[in-house]
């Protein structure tokens, strides 16, 4: 076997090919599958909390009907309609991890390798549906109805992982965050999928005002918006704990995360209510 030297006693040509793989390749054969599905966990969490804001501050606009009739004809653009679709492969895949973690942590499904692969495949049939749905973009179904069936089943898992965990030695917090996350696992691919089986429901401003007068939408929108904003502060301040230097940094930083969920559920909540 021939040794090609280099001045730093590196060979040149194993160096180059190095840089010729992939970012996301060389991270997974360096450290690891886990590590970097719990970072793209960590990153599709974040973009859930801005989505959640932004989606907050798109709803405020129905206080100005014109306003809103204007800007939802922008969400009618191809490029536009395809971002929105591209956003919920993230988010799905966060919901779908998160219950992947639920059963490994409090259930003990100890089969990583077949947990990711139903991830995976749960995660593109979901994208495969919802692409269909948005080609069409002509169907209907009831906000009541379907939000009934969506709720029951999200309430089912929530109380399943509820009963599973409600006598751990785990803190109050870190239950509920986990609830909440059981919760969500159901609601936030049921929101996406609702959005694009009704598409008039989400984009026509008198649809839109009609829907959330009704009393039960209003308490199904709260629960969304306070599950949702509760699991993103905490898992934002997550993050925060595991990369901040120094107690003082941490300290300002929950208190921060803490004060900007607490607007976004208030302006949320409000809105819900009012319209």
């Amino acid at each position: 076997m021939i040794i090609r030297s280099s001045e730093n006693g590196i060979d040149k040509s194993v160096t180059k090919s190095l840089e010729m793989v992939p970012p996301l390749a060389r991270y997974t054969r360096n450290l690891g599958v886990p590590f970097v599905i719990s970072w793209a966990h960590r990153l599709s969490g974040v973009l859930l909390v801005i989505f959640m804001g932004f989606h907050i501050f798109t709803l405020s606009f129905l206080a100005t009907p014109g306003a809103y009739a204007d800007k939802m004809k922008i969400y009618r653009l191809p490029v536009l309609a395809f971002l929105e679709w591209a956003l919920a492969i993230p988010v799905i895949f966060h919901a779908l991890n998160g219950g992947r973690l639920i059963l490994y942590e409090s259930f003990r499904c100890r089969r990583d390798d077949v947990l990711l692969k139903w991830v995976t495949g749960l995660t593109i049939l979901y994208a495969g549906i919802l692409a269909v749905l948005v080609l069409m973009g002509n169907q209907n179904v009831s906000p009541a109805f379907f939000w009934f069936i969506a709720v029951s089943a999200a309430l089912t898992t929530a109380y399943g992982l509820y009963a599973r965990i409600r006598h751990t030695h785990h803190i109050w917090s870190w239950k509920l965050q986990r609830i909440t996350g059981a919760f969500l696992l159901v609601m936030i691919p049921a929101h996406f999928l609702f959005m694009h089986l009704s598409p008039q429901v989400a984009k026509d401003v008198s649809q839109v005002t009609l829907r959330m007068q009704s009393m039960w939408i209003k308490l199904v929108d709260v629960a969304l918006v306070a599950s949702a904003l509760y699991h993103g502060g905490y898992g934002l301040n997550s993050i925060l704990n595991d990369y901040a230097a120094s107690k003082e940094l941490r300290a300002v930083g929950m208190a921060a995360i803490m004060a900007a969920m607490v607007v976004a559920a208030w302006v949320g909540i409000k809105l819900i209510v009012l319209i």
